[in-house]
């Protein structure tokens, strides 16, 4: 599916650890992309990496209409405001107007989850869905959501923080500003599954897992991944793990939405089935019916899903909207 008119837009996707800068073309191809470190950034130099991409993809497309940025952060959407950003160094961040004040271009701000989760009801795995649960997996966990065809923010924009949903009140720290305990995010991210690994390589020294971390190589959840894919019998276990954790969480999603489908994205995604499976089984067990036939799907957009769908939302909010397509989704009933 493709955005209706004629216009380009900028679509900007600034996660904790990079920040993906694309143009999407009226087509859906995206014409211009640029991938950049946001690693350990304060505001200060976040914001001056992307005033940087942003000039070079305006000179690489200088006919673009609309600029959409997908922050991961807590936002005022009246103001366009980053509150507070828990993977990057950014609070009280008034980054609409500071962008659109440099470039003369209207500005559309969202949290990049919600942007994601825009991207695959837009164009990607959830095309035609009524009700739509999204969560990004990558350093940290966010969350999208879609009622009723529309994206919910809540009242001040803030909504959705799903990865911040409380599963154990004696749970580990949670990460960066968050100041909880047992949220999803602190025992099914990405940060989580390599703590696991650590731990696991530590007590399993024969393993290839071990093994691995003894030659020096850094024990995190790419090299777990990596690991399982290959058979490792511990790499597997720990992914597992995490697909379990992440499993019963959604069952307490699921309960509360009720919706057409469950959609996982981001970079723990490349465990595929290592980690689908045990998510799903441990979901059917625990969700109540009929939300334990939820189908849960990988999102179809990858990486580039956050950046995709803030270019979509620029669009759209200068007038530019895509007809979307109807579909059903069965429920799942093995």
């Amino acid at each position: 599916m493709t955005p209706a008119g004629n216009s380009e837009a900028i679509g900007v996707d600034l996660g904790g650890t990079k920040m993906l800068v694309g143009v999407l073309a009226p087509t859906g191809e995206v014409v211009h992309r640029r991938v950049v470190s946001s690693s350990g950034m304060n505001a200060e130099q976040v914001m001056g990496a992307l005033d940087l991409e942003l000039s070079g993809a305006l000179e690489a497309r200088p006919g673009v209409a609309a600029i959409g940025l997908g922050v991961p952060c807590t936002l005022d959407r009246e103001d366009g405001r980053c509150i507070n950003a828990v993977q990057l160094q950014m609070q009280d961040v008034p980054i609409r107007a500071e962008v659109h004040e440099r470039f003369g271009l209207p500005v559309s701000v969202d949290n990049d989850a919600n942007t994601a989760v825009l991207a695959e009801h837009r164009r990607g795995a959830a095309m035609g869905a009524t009700n739509v649960v999204m969560l990004t997996i990558g350093t940290g966990i966010g969350g999208g959501l879609i009622i009723d065809g529309q994206l919910y923010r809540g009242t001040t924009g803030a909504a959705a923080e799903l990865g911040h949903v409380v599963v154990d009140i004696n749970g580990p720290p949670c990460q960066g500003s968050c100041p909880n305990h047992g949220c999803i995010e602190s025992i099914a991210s990405g940060t989580a599954l390599g703590l696991e690994a650590i731990a696991a390589a530590e007590q399993n020294e024969d393993s290839a897992l071990g093994q691995a971390a003894r030659q020096g190589q850094i024990v995190d959840g790419r090299l777990v991944t990596e690991l399982a894919h290959g058979g490792d019998p511990v790499s597997i276990e720990v992914v597992a793990l995490v697909g379990k954790r992440l499993g019963a969480a959604l069952s307490g999603l699921a309960n509360i939405f009720d919706p057409d489908v469950i959609l996982l994205g981001g970079g723990v995604m490349a465990a595929g089935e290592l980690l689908l499976g045990p998510a799903r089984e441990e979901f059917r067990s625990r969700a109540l019916p009929p939300q334990n036939t939820i189908p849960i799907r990988a999102a179809a957009l990858g990486a580039e899903a956050g950046m995709i769908g803030s270019a979509v939302l620029a669009l759209e909010e200068i007038g530019e909207v895509s007809e979307l397509p109807t579909r059903t989704f069965a429920r799942d009933h093995r």
